[in-house]
């Protein structure tokens, strides 16, 4: 049996403010972390599945800008 793996591409490594909850957590589990420092917890709601990272801010008064820079800062942090 032959295992390939695949890296993912630099840009697929880029939170944005359109990207769902979900999909930042599968880019790197340790942004979870980071979803909770700002009283993001719950992050295995349906809303996580398919509300966008922009509405989440919204919902939490957070500064989705803010957010998303963080969040690239820890995925180039963790050479995710």
């Amino acid at each position: 049996m032959v295992l390939l793996f695949f890296a993912k591409k630099e840009e697929e490594m880029t939170v944005s403010k359109d990207m769902k909850i979900i999909d930042i957590l599968e880019l790197d589990r340790g942004t979870a972390n980071i979803f909770f420092q700002h009283g993001m917890h719950c992050l295995g709601c349906k809303l996580a599945s398919g509300e966008s990272l922009e509405d989440a801010c919204m919902a939490h008064a957070i500064d989705a800008d803010a957010l998303v820079g963080e969040l690239n800062a820890h995925l180039t942090s963790a050479g995710a």
